[in-house]
């Protein structure tokens, strides 16, 4: 029984190095793309949000009421495994059709439809959940959050356990209950 304890504290212990690993690559992302040069040859910073181990770069600001815990959003999403960047190679799921044919998939592997979700419902990731939170309509955004957030220990599909995600968000609408 010792032995299945220690067993069981070392992979906790691991997996929880995993994660420490991963939100301080997501920091150090956010942190070198946080700077971008705006119109005038200046540069801006951009604003982050941090929700419960989720972060949210805010690309591009929107309007309106910002998305409560029992809200409705609907979007279009690119979503990557992270290892410190993002490149086409590491998408995994998308419903926009121009960022399909940019990774070179065909566009009948492509459901481009909006996609909606309420953020009560508790089937969708907990890293995602809490980076939608706040939004509004309108807003682009990447979201990262380590795998204590996405999937945890375990794969999913094309997705390897213990993966960091990106998710890159264009917000359409938001309502609130």
């Amino acid at each position: 029984m010792t032995i299945g304890i220690f067993a069981t504290s070392c992979l906790k212990t691991q997996l929880e190095t995993t994660y420490n690993k991963q939100e301080t690559q997501i920091d150090q992302y956010i942190s070198k793309n946080m700077v971008v040069k705006n119109e005038e040859g200046g540069q801006d910073t951009l604003r982050v949000v941090r929700n419960g181990g989720a972060n949210r770069l805010v690309l591009k600001e929107g309007t309106g009421e910002e998305l409560n815990g029992n809200g409705h959003v609907s979007f279009y999403y690119a979503g990557y495994t992270f290892s410190g960047s993002v490149s086409a190679a590491n998408l995994f799921a998308t419903n926009m059709l121009s960022v399909a044919e940019e990774a070179g998939w065909k566009a009948e592997d492509v459901e481009d439809d909006l996609y909606e979700v309420s953020l009560s419902d508790a089937e969708f990731i907990e890293g995602l959940r809490k980076g939608l939170e706040g939004v509004r309509a309108g807003e682009e955004c990447e979201i990262l959050f380590s795998a204590k957030y996405g999937f945890g220990n375990k794969a999913l599909g094309i997705i390897p356990a213990k993966t960091a995600l990106l998710y890159r968000i264009w917000v359409t609408g938001v309502t609130n209950d």
